[in-house]
């Protein structure tokens, strides 16, 4: 592959689906990139498109998707057949609901030898060997026991330790987590994202985490790119992206999120729904909902254009500060 500072490149990419009820616009001209041992996150609303841009990179979308765009992974462009071939290998996923993810059939210690044998060809002992040393790697208590153990018999928090594992086991270049603490007590999704932050520094991954948790955000990214009804709406660095949101939606997520320094009372939310994807507005997606805007918002997209210090928004009024004090 050749040199370059990015493990994974997206450029450009759409998404559509072909339904009974027409042509969906669920991703259209997302650009980002993530270099390696960084964490990239990408929030919004269900349903912005957040997790279906993660299973196109992956080539994981259902066959009535139609993907354009380019996306690179350490400079090389991945077609349909390279996504297959890097999958596993140079690029895993964890998803949201391990039980679902794992085969109720298969002890976890086969399931993860097997990922090994499939991409690097290597004996069953000495694959299931490396899978134990995974297990302790990510911290499951009695390795060896564990892994002859089957899904059911395993907790919510071991069950995606186990998906990490798998994740990890030819070594990644590219590492996606799609709300891989949904499920999990507040204690089990702290040590899950402390272990995606210790692997990431250790074997330089570059992560991308789909979430819609501010908190995770703000506590384990170096970059957050906010999308809203399959568009982006802001990208910055996201110590940056706390301190001055540039994009009204951002402004109301970051408004939305409780607080513990805050009195308990109604928590603040977004008023209005997300426009239909079938048929988008010809305007900016949030004008309907913004509090800031203005006729020229309907006239047409918002150029997602750059602020300052890798800060891009997609806002006309952006800077925001500067256009309210006009």
């Amino acid at each position: 592959m050749s040199a370059t500072p990015w493990a994974l490149e997206v450029e450009d990419l759409s998404i559509t689906f072909r339904t009974d009820r027409g042509t969906l616009r669920a991703v259209e001209g997302v650009s980002f990139r993530v270099a390696p041992g960084r964490t990239l996150a990408i929030v919004g609303e269900s349903g912005c498109g957040k997790s279906v841009t993660s299973l196109a990179v992956m080539g994981l979308l259902a066959p009535n998707a139609r993907v354009g765009g380019t996306v690179r992974l350490a400079g090389q462009p991945l077609d349909d057949a390279g996504r297959r071939a890097a999958r596993g290998r140079d690029m895993a996923m964890i998803f949201q609901e391990p039980m679902t993810s794992l085969n109720p059939a298969f002890t976890a210690g086969d399931q993860v030898a097997e990922a090994i044998r499939a991409h690097e060809g290597v004996s069953l002992r000495a694959a299931t060997e490396r899978a134990i040393a995974l297990f302790e790697r990510v911290r499951i208590p009695e390795a060896a026991r564990r892994a002859r153990q089957y899904p059911h018999q395993l907790s919510g928090g071991m069950r995606q330790r186990v998906m990490i594992a798998m994740a990890l086991a030819c070594r990644p270049k590219l590492l996606i987590a799609d709300e891989p603490t949904t499920a999990l007590d507040v204690t089990v999704q702290a040590q899950i994202l402390a272990l995606l932050d210790e692997l990431k520094r250790e074997t330089g991954t570059a992560v991308v985490l789909i979430t819609h948790d501010l908190g995770v955000v703000r506590d384990h990214a170096e970059e957050v790119l906010v999308m809203y009804a399959g568009r982006m709406a802001e990208q910055a660095p996201a110590a940056r992206l706390f301190d001055r949101p540039e994009h009204p939606y951002t402004i109301g997520l970051l408004g939305a999120a409780p607080r513990l320094d805050e009195k308990r009372g109604r928590l603040a939310s977004i008023p209005g729904t997300v426009p239909d994807l079938y048929r988008p507005p010809p305007g900016c997606r949030f004008a309907p909902r913004c509090p800031f805007s203005i006729a020229a918002c309907d006239a047409g997209q918002p150029e997602f254009r750059p602020l300052e210090e890798a800060h891009r928004a997609a806002c006309i009024r952006a800077p925001l500060e500067a256009a309210l004090a006009a």
